[in-house]
């Protein structure tokens, strides 16, 4: 007999709660330990990543370039801001709330509020209200990272923070443009109730790469982190 509707639903929820939480955890302990364990990690994410870019753009030579960029900015901004013994940590930690706060609360506030679309002709589920709800729990996530790793003007911070979580929420409609354009509903199959890699890091590649500019830019490359944070 088939599931109803109403009951597949729940489950694919629950073991989207479920798998989610299991990556966070994970993606924390590495963001802890640092060293050759963190550059195992998302090299290993960074070479998964190019692979499902590969399939999903039907292995187009054009296509290429692009996927090796998108790929190499997944392991360079985690990896080039936890270089920094002092600020790489609270960086990272800064990084995974603006992501994961913008994805869970665009979310929520998406599906209880609802109203009109932010780009339904790309993706038909994401409203104008999950976008600000996520945005503004970003902000005052990520500002209060900041706050808790000892950062005495939290403005700029703030600043950054909106427009880290405008880019991942322009980085997950990036690539649902993308798998759109060749025709594809998930990247993969990897992570049960999410899809593949792409599916789960498309924000954090597009936030990570505004997180890496900004700290490398001010701080250097060995003070990225403090770069990021520090104003």
């Amino acid at each position: 007999m088939k599931k109803p509707a109403t009951f597949r639903g729940a489950s694919e929820l629950k073991l989207r709660i479920i798998s989610g939480v299991v990556l966070a955890a994970i993606a924390l302990f590495v963001a802890w330990a640092g060293g050759a364990l963190i550059v195992l990690f998302w090299g290993a994410a960074a070479i998964g990543l190019l692979v499902e870019w590969w399939k999903v753009t039907k292995r187009s030579v054009a296509w290429l370039v692009p996927g090796m960029i998108y790929a190499g900015v997944a392991f360079a901004s985690p990896v080039l801001l936890r270089l920094d013994a002092a600020w790489g940590l609270p960086a990272l930690l800064w990084l995974f709330a603006i992501v994961w706060g913008s994805d869970v609360f665009a979310y929520i506030c998406g599906r209880l509020i609802g109203g009109p679309k932010l780009w339904p002709r790309v993706s038909p589920k994401k409203t104008w209200a999950g976008f600000i709800g996520g945005t503004a729990f970003a902000i005052a996530a990520g500002s209060m990272i900041a706050w808790l790793a000892g950062v005495a003007w939290i403005l700029p911070v703030s600043i950054v923070s909106f427009f880290a979580a405008t880019a991942s929420q322009g980085g997950d409609l990036l690539e649902s443009s993308i798998k759109r354009s060749f025709g594809v509903k998930d990247s993969g199959s990897l992570i049960p109730g999410h899809g593949g890699l792409m599916d789960r890091l498309d924000g954090f590649v597009a936030a990570g790469a505004l997180a890496l500019a900004v700290g490398v830019w001010r701080g250097g490359v060995a003070h990225a982190g403090q770069g990021l944070l520090v104003w």
